[in-house]
């Protein structure tokens, strides 16, 4: 591998644990419900800060926007719409069956269409050069989807074990089957933030730096424009929640909480750019193999945070060997497609 792939393959690592843990400072909230920190969160991740560095950083951005083909930016916000709706029922899903199961679900059946879509359509910029679903980079890099997909029904079953045991113990409301159906709807809808970038990074790139802005702030650019649909989504679903709940006002009961929520869309848009900056690393393949390293990772970021934050506290013997077990293969998944890229 060259340095940039390598420097790219771990921008999307970390960019994955990142996803996968981001959320964590809804954990420490007492007063903030879903609807609450949901919708700071999106609303500085997905609108504020990308907005803000794009036209700050980029000169003269509305015009480099109009030479951009308006089809670019049509099928990147259907992409983000998409995922728009899988955010919102993933959050919903850390409620009700915990951040560890649901990111084993989502990003292990997201995997499956964001790492192929690409190779079959190709994408643009350099994506466009991504070798078809038949070469020998690809069946190492399906190879490893396939391996991750074994280790995601481990991750469900261990997460089926932890729901029976704390249903004996009436820790849990009889929501997990609900939750779960939601978790397999949001993880096929979930690649669609990735897709949206892969199809339209390379015309809003270009249509940036001829302007005279920089590699970073043009790649701002595109989440800015390719995830509108998707910040919509995000955006007026919690909004909904907060006039429906009469609940507007709790947002300054509580200005920690509000800062907690205010970071995790700092971690959000930050897990975001830095997936975008990888992928491009690590070239023609970046936007199958990038995206897979990332999903990978974000199931152990997820893990890990459902562990430190103790879903799994007083879990024992088959369900936890069954997640230990579930991790390890994903690892192997991210190796086996990480080696695809040479």
């Amino acid at each position: 591998m060259t340095t940039s792939t390598i420097v790219g393959v771990l921008l999307v690592a970390l960019a994955g644990l990142l996803t996968g843990s981001g959320s964590w400072p809804f954990k420490l909230m007492r007063q903030f419900r879903f609807e609450h920190w949901f919708f700071v969160g999106m609303v500085v991740g997905l609108w504020i800060l990308p907005w803000a560095i794009t036209l700050l950083f980029c000169p003269r951005p509305f015009e480099a926007y109009a030479t951009v083909p308006r089809s670019a930016l049509i099928v990147s916000n259907l992409f983000a719409t998409g995922w728009g709706i899988a955010n919102v029922l993933c959050g919903l899903c850390f409620v009700r069956i915990g951040v560890a199961l649901t990111g084993a679900i989502l990003t292990g059946l997201g995997v499956s269409v964001g790492v192929a879509l690409p190779m079959i359509f190709k994408g643009t910029g350099k994506f466009q050069n991504a070798p078809d679903l038949g070469s020998p980079a690809s069946r190492w890099i399906l190879g490893g989807v396939a391996v991750m997909l074994v280790g995601v029904v481990a991750a469900a079953m261990a997460g089926f074990g932890r729901d029976r045991i704390l249903q004996k113990r009436q820790e849990r409301s009889g929501e997990f089957l609900g939750g779960l159906i939601m978790t397999v709807i949001a993880g096929v809808l979930s690649c669609g933030m990735a897709l949206a970038f892969v199809y339209s990074q390379g015309p809003v790139v270009e249509a940036m730096t001829k302007n005279g802005a920089g590699h970073i702030a043009a790649n701002f650019a595109v989440w800015a424009a390719g995830l509108f649909g998707g910040a919509l989504v995000n955006v007026l679903y919690p909004a909904y929640l907060l006039s429906r709940n009469k609940s507007w006002g709790v947002l300054t009961q509580s200005w920690k909480e509000l800062a907690l929520s205010v970071l995790i869309g700092l971690n959000l848009i930050l897990a975001v750019s830095m997936m975008g900056l990888g992928m491009l690393m690590v070239g023609a393949l970046g936007a199958s193999v990038g995206f897979g390293i990332q999903q990978a990772m974000q199931i152990v970021g997820g893990q890990g945070l459902g562990f430190i934050s103790g879903e799994w506290r007083g879990i024992s013997g088959r369900p936890r060997r069954q997640m230990y077990a579930a991790i390890g293969i994903i690892l192997v998944a991210a190796v086996l497609m990480a080696l695809g890229s040479r």
